[in-house]
Parts: C-alpha cells; sequence; structure tokens
C-alpha cells in the first residue's frame, strides 16, 4: 500500500504492509523538489513517483484530496502536483483511492481537525517507529493506513473485545 501526501515543494510518501489485520511499516520520504521552474517540479515529481513504484510495487494506492482553502492558485499547483504522482503511479496498475484530509485525520487520530504533530505522533503509535517521521511523510503514511483501516475497523473493534 503506497500513500501520498502530494505537495508542489514536498510530495511525502509511505509504504505501508497489510496482512489481515496487521500494519507494517515498509518505507517513507518527502521527495523536496529542488527545481525553481514549476514544470520541472512536476516532472522531477512524476519521475521519483515511478522510481517508488517499481521498487515497492504497491497493490492500492491511498492520495489526499486537494482542498480549496482561500488562495485558488495554490489549490491548482497542489493539483497539478496531484497529477503528476497519479500520473508516476501509472506503471503498478494499482487502484488509486481518494481521501479527504480530514477523512484521513478522523480515521487515524480520531479528529478531523487534528494537527499535523498528532498525525507524526500516531503514525510513530501505529506503525512501532522509532525516531521522528517528517511531516510530509507522516500524512502520506497517515493516507495508507487510513486506506488499509476502511472496512476493517468494525474487525477490529471485534478483535479488541475478543
Amino acid at each position: 500500500m503506497l500513500g501520498i501526501d502530494p505537495g508542489s515543494q514536498r510530495t511525502g510518501f509511505g509504504v505501508v504492509d497489510v496482512a489481515g489485520l496487521r500494519l507494517s511499516y515498509v518505507a517513507s520520504g518527502v521527495i523536496r523538489t529542488a527545481q525553481a521552474d514549476f514544470a520541472a517540479r512536476l516532472c522531477e515529481i512524476f519521475r521519483c513517483m515511478q522510481t517508488i513504484v517499481v521498487q515497492y510495487r504497491p497493490q492500492e494506492i491511498a492520495i489526499e484530496k486537494v482542498f480549496v482553502n482561500r488562495n485558488p492558485d495554490s489549490a491548482l499547483k497542489l493539483g497539478q502536483a496531484r497529477g503528476a504522482a497519479i500520473c508516476g503511479t501509472a506503471d503498478a496498475n494499482a487502484g488509486v483511492f481518494e481521501y479527504a484530509t480530514r477523512q484521513i485525520k478522523q480515521a487515524v487520530v480520531g479528529s478531523g481537525n487534528a494537527e499535523k504533530g498528532q498525525v507524526q505522533m500516531m503514525m510513530r503509535s501505529i506503525l512501532k517507529l522509532d525516531g521522528p517521521v517528517p511531516a510530509d511523510a507522516a500524512d502520506a503514511l497517515a493516507a495508507a493506513v487510513c486506506h488499509a483501516l476502511r472496512g476493517r475497523v468494525p474487525l477490529l473493534r471485534a478483535g479488541l473485545r475478543g
């Protein structure tokens, strides 16, 4: 399972192995685009995603949806970065699933208004990580965990009771 937190300057990615109800951390990181030219940054995101897909071969991909806050130009750029990331995963022939930021936070923290630090802390806890996780990588891992938990929450609750 590959999670993606898209951004035109920093795109987070997180890879989680899902075996039944067990989630295991595989890898995570942040693609930091160095180019000043926007088109070059999109190309860098695309190429890095291609490399990640070849290396980890995800069967499913979870990505954050774009939200429009105050600045439509920023939302448009974010949407383009998101498109570059999705296109970069096309060779995986994996299903792509989209989640709103609030939906992801609700799934992993229990509150759609959770702060980035809370998401980072929960990813360390859920995936049993020793060290700190960069915010963008944590958000990507959270997208993957959110998708992995989709439809499994009743099973998890039953497992906790039994």
